[in-house]
């Protein structure tokens, strides 16, 4: 699991009227070590990248394909598929 996800998990029982104080203090203990480690602001960035880099270079093989595609965004597609090291018949 990762450090997002465990933060995400103690800020929803920090909000829970369910959860105790003390487990609620516990947790908040928790997400600011999370906070103060840096690993949040690691995935964060990580966020720019595509979540499935497979079903990226699967949409734009098909869209060469499809014959409802204008020729820009074709270009467009083989273009990414270059980038990524995928060969594309001209």
């Amino acid at each position: 699991m990762s450090a997002k996800q465990v933060a995400g998990g103690h800020k929803a029982a920090i909000n829970n009227d369910s959860v105790s104080q003390e487990s609620k203090e516990h947790s908040k203990q928790v997400v600011d070590e999370i906070e103060n480690s840096g690993d949040v602001e690691t995935e964060a960035a990580e966020g720019d990248r595509p979540k499935n880099d497979g079903n990226v270079i699967g949409g734009h093989k098909a869209t060469l394909k499809n014959p409802n595609v204008g020729e820009e965004a074709k270009a467009h597609s083989k273009q990414v598929l270059s980038e990524n090291g995928i060969d594309v018949e001209a």
